[in-house]
This record gives structure tokens, C-alpha cells and sequence, in this order.
């Protein structure tokens, strides 16, 4: 299962700061993070973190990083016909 979450983590610092929260929290899943260019606020400039795994719990990982101060909203899957 891979679940992508729309963040306001703009810096390389927080990134890594949230990635080491979170490996500690999920050591089941690989994490990372894409960032994005911000010359426009959120939601239009954001950054992408990426959970993989067998199970991931997307409504803890969001509460947590609100909780953090991160704006974070999990990407839903669109099927286009």
C-alpha cells in the first residue's frame, strides 16, 4: 500500500526533522519526502510525503502532523474513465 499526503513542509530541516519523527512512530514503512517549489501558497505549493507499506495509517499520520503545526491533507486516488 503506498499513500501520498499533501503537506505545507516547505524546508530540507523540517523534512528530515518530520521523516525521523515519523520513522521512529512507523518503522514499518519507508518515508520520504518530495519538495516542491513554494512560490505559491498552499495547497498550490506543497511538498509530497510518501508512505509505503503494508498497512499505513493515514488518519494518525495526518492528526500528528497537524498536532506539529504541518498542514497535511492525504492525495485521494482519482480513477479517470
Amino acid at each position: 500500500m503506498v499513500e501520498v499526503f499533501m503537506t505545507n513542509v516547505k524546508s530540507e530541516i523540517l523534512s528530515k526533522e518530520i521523516l525521523q519523527f515519523l520513522k521512529i512512530q512507523y518503522p514499518h514503512l519507508k518515508i520520504n519526502f518530495d519538495l516542491e517549489d513554494f512560490n505559491k501558497p498552499y495547497p498550490c505549493g506543497h511538498s509530497m510525503l510518501r508512505c509505503e507499506g503494508e498497512f499505513v495509517d493515514t488518519n494518525a499520520i495526518v492528526l500528528q502532523l497537524k498536532n506539529r503545526g504541518i498542514k497535511c491533507k492525504l492525495l485521494e486516488d482519482k480513477i479517470c474513465s
